[in-house]
């Protein structure tokens, strides 16, 4: 069967992705982009005609790696659901993420990306804007679910999106680390209800 050319050039798109996740998991920002390449089975050429430089391909890494987490919150949250138990869903999603055999690994290669981001302005800025478009995401998730009657604000639902998400990032590391094993399921959903407060919502 003959492969197009949009194929090639996805099939590429992904090998190299992939490639780059293993490589800055292990080696953080000394992550060198023709170890990268090497293992993706093709050239760095390959990496400038798709993503621009190696900070176009970790800018697409953090996309694709936040996306795809997102993509999975979503689908924990029916539409129909009222806030508070929409907030519940996506803190429950949030815990199972820990039992995950690779949960530790997954947190390994987040803490190295956000260190090479850290040491790299352009990147750090693309870092930062992946992440708030993302969140962005959340916010979309929460706005004109009802709670007591009344459907959510979009700037109630960025306050919410904002604390929910600081919240539950710090939960799951610390449950991975060994640093919150009472941290169950059920206390997450019930921590990430607590901020179901007006003070946290703030006025409409």
């Amino acid at each position: 069967m003959r492969v197009t050319r949009a194929e090639a050039k996805e099939r590429n798109r992904r090998a190299l992705l992939d490639a780059a996740r293993r490589i800055v998991a292990r080696d953080g920002h000394r992550a060198r982009l023709d170890e990268i390449t090497e293992q993706a089975g093709l050239t760095t050429g390959a990496v400038y005609s798709l993503f621009g430089s190696k900070n176009g391909l970790l800018a697409a890494l953090v996309t694709d790696h936040i996306g795809r987490h997102y993509d999975r919150i979503e689908q924990a949250v029916p539409a129909g659901l009222g806030l508070q138990d929409a907030v519940e869903a996506v803190a429950r999603h949030y815990r199972r993420i820990v039992e995950d055999p690779d949960a530790l690994r997954h947190l390994s290669f987040e803490i190295s990306l956000q260190d090479t981001a850290l040491r790299d302005p352009d990147l750090q800025a693309r870092l930062a804007a992946s992440v708030r478009e993302h969140q962005e995401r959340l916010t979309r998730l929460f706005t004109g679910r009802t709670h007591h009657g009344t459907a959510l604000t979009r700037p109630q639902a960025q306050r919410l999106a904002t604390a929910l998400r600081a919240l539950l990032v710090g939960l799951v590391q610390g449950v991975v680390l060994g640093l919150a094993e009472q941290a169950s399921e059920q206390y997450v959903a019930a921590t990430a209800r607590a901020l179901t407060t007006p003070e946290v919502l703030g006025p409409p």
